[in-house]
């Protein structure tokens, strides 16, 4: 083959390259990057109670399970409270268990018993006033003691009268209003109970959450409340990158849509990740735009949700986002 010929088609060859890059170029999508940097969400940890702190038992840095315990609060006073409010639940559900149980047979034997007692003081004093009576009207007895013994024989009467009373409570047993006022007082025994424990329970410290210590922010000895963090924690899981994409290329963009995140710490590794959000509203624009020129200007906030397996990513990092709007993109998440 001449060589002007081989000549001519390996230019003819190059010129077809060329335009099929460029119409593919101007057909297709340009590729752009985001950056931005990498963040945590924050957990400031606070005792719900005032207490003096006992011990404080991780340092800055360390990793922290969800559910560890993190600090400790000095229980030398709440326990015995504990323990009283433990001991008045168990004197409540004593009594209460007596009412609830009615009278035992040895209790209605006695009352029986009584009651036969107080029947037989009460016929011997009947006797008595009896013979008084007989007496008086032989005349052989003085007003005096035909007094005593009337007044024997009606005393007699009424004890034997309560002693029969006596006797039919100790049988029907406690009544129901009296149950009723022991079991209201053994709830609030042991209401008192749980608000001791939840008490003793919240000396302990523990994170909702698993995270790095950021900061210790008290020391034992210093005085714990509710509006004084102990500790703060940066989360583990989730982790994104906040960039921000100008308004040209806002379109380009749709929440789910996968993303490839490097940082300067780890070349030539990449973590996937996706968009998961999108302001809605500009952010350092003017509060009108009129022209063409700032309409350019236009910033949007985009976070990108980033897989983190190894946990080696941390806060503040600055870190490139590749957004995938080819075919790689997914249409959500």
């Amino acid at each position: 083959m001449p060589k002007r010929l081989v000549l001519a088609l390996v230019v003819l060859a190059a010129a077809a390259a060329g335009v099929w890059w460029y119409l593919n170029r101007q057909g297709g999508p340009e590729a752009f990057v985001l950056t931005g940097n990498v963040q945590l969400r924050q957990v400031s940890l606070a005792f719900q109670g005032s207490e003096r702190i006992a011990e404080v038992l991780v340092e800055e840095g360390d990793p922290v399970a969800e559910r560890q315990v993190v600090a400790r609060l000095d229980t030398a006073r709440l326990a015995p409270q504990v323990a009283r409010a433990r001991a008045q639940v168990a004197a409540q559900q004593a009594v209460l268990d007596e009412l609830r149980s009615g009278s035992r047979p040895e209790e209605i034997a006695q009352a029986e018993a009584n009651l036969a007692a107080a029947k037989a003081v009460a016929r011997n004093a009947q006797r008595e006033f009896e013979r008084q009576i007989a007496l008086r009207d032989n005349g052989t007895t003085t007003q005096r003691e035909f007094d005593q013994a009337q007044a024997a024989a009606d005393s007699a009467q009424a004890n034997a009268a309560k002693a029969e009373r006596a006797l039919d409570l100790v049988v029907a047993g406690p009544r129901d209003e009296e149950i009723a006022q022991a079991e209201a007082q053994f709830e609030a025994a042991r209401s008192q109970l749980d608000y001791m424990q939840s008490q003793l329970a919240d000396a302990e410290l523990a994170s909702p959450v698993a995270g790095v210590v950021l900061s210790r922010l008290m020391e034992p000895g210093e005085i714990a409340s509710p509006t004084r963090p102990v500790v703060s924690l940066a989360r583990s899981d989730p982790k994104w990158v906040r960039a921000y994409v100008s308004e040209t290329n806002l379109g380009r963009l749709r929440p789910g849509m996968s993303a490839r995140v490097s940082v300067d710490s780890f070349p030539g590794h990449g973590f996937d990740g996706w968009i998961g959000f999108i302001s809605p509203v500009a952010e350092f624009t003017p509060s009108s735009v009129q022209t063409e020129e700032l309409r350019t200007s236009l910033v949007y906030e985009v976070r990108v949700i980033v897989k983190d397996p190894g946990n080696v990513l941390r806060l503040g990092m600055p870190a490139t986002v590749v957004p995938q709007t080819g075919e790689a993109a997914n249409a959500g998440r």
